[in-house]
């Protein structure tokens, strides 16, 4: 059942799957953007819109989430990303370590 070729599917299964992290770990980080944009807004508008005696306290908490939000969204992209970036280079090693044995 060997013929000594490389199996071509699964190597194409692992790129598809390494595609499909990097879209979902782009996806988490607009998430974390957009979540963070919800407080900037609520964060600028609750002066406005409510009179409130403790609106600027309740406007500062939401500026401080929003900034919160965005730091914490960026850190995990990149952590994420290298990774992802890290389970690439073992695909890729494993691609090269298979044609070494079938070599000699």
């Amino acid at each position: 059942m060997d013929n000594g070729l490389i199996n071509k599917d699964l190597i194409l299964r692992e790129k598809l799957a390494l595609q499909r992290t990097h879209l979902a770990n782009q996806s988490t980080f607009l998430s974390f953007i957009r979540t963070s944009l919800y407080f900037l807004v609520a964060g600028l508008s609750v002066n406005n819109i409510l009179d409130l005696k403790y609106g600027k306290a309740l406007e500062i908490l939401f500026l401080a989430i929003s900034f919160s939000l965005v730091t914490i969204g960026m850190f995990n992209y990149f952590v994420q990303s290298k990774k992802i970036h890290n389970s690439e280079i073992h695909v890729g090693h494993f691609k090269d370590d298979y044609l070494k044995d079938k070599n000699g």
